[in-house]
């Protein structure tokens, strides 16, 4: 009996793990660990996807808001233009408003957004290009199935050449 009453207070008295009941833990958190990777990955393909499609939304809201102030008559334009903005950047300058009676700009755009597909970072984290390089421009002459720079800009498109979740290539979106 005082046997029993030994080896019964022996084991009461060890606390912790035993080295096989840890690695069975690490063994189970490294599959956990596995799984979760892609999971990971896929989150940020359409955190990424999601920051596309806002930013398309927005220039292109911005576009055809210039468009439409061109139709108005608030934004002077040549007989030969198409009353698309001659670049990007003008979005976001302001145009002069000739309908005004005190000289002011109208603005279209806050900043413009970068592409999020568009991979230019150095080793600080720093995007090298400036926004408006890292998206593709189509103008109102050229056709959709093969988007060409010219003298306004109708339309954009990411640079990327990468396939969505949907199936479908960024640069078509």
């Amino acid at each position: 009996m005082i046997w029993y009453k030994t080896c019964f207070r022996k084991f009461h008295q060890q606390r912790g793990f035993t080295l096989i009941e840890l690695m069975i833990v690490l063994a189970i958190m490294a599959v956990l660990a596995t799984a979760a990777m892609p999971l990971r990955e896929l989150t940020v393909k359409r955190e990424k996807e999601q920051e596309l499609r806002i930013a398309l939304r927005q220039i292109r809201n911005a576009i055809d808001a210039y468009k439409q102030a061109a139709d108005d008559g608030r934004i002077e334009i040549k007989a030969d233009e198409s009353g698309y903005p001659p670049t990007l950047e003008d979005l976001i300058r302001g145009v002069p408003d000739i309908k005004s009676a005190d000289p002011k700009n109208i603005y279209f755009l806050r900043r413009l957004p970068r592409d999020p597909m568009f991979e230019d970072m150095d080793v600080a984290g720093i995007e090298q290009t400036p926004a408006a390089e890292t998206w593709g421009l189509r103008s109102y002459e050229s056709s959709a199935e093969n988007p060409k720079e010219g003298d306004d800009v109708f339309d954009i498109y990411s640079l990327s050449e990468a396939i969505g979740l949907n199936g479908v290539e960024y640069s078509k979106w």
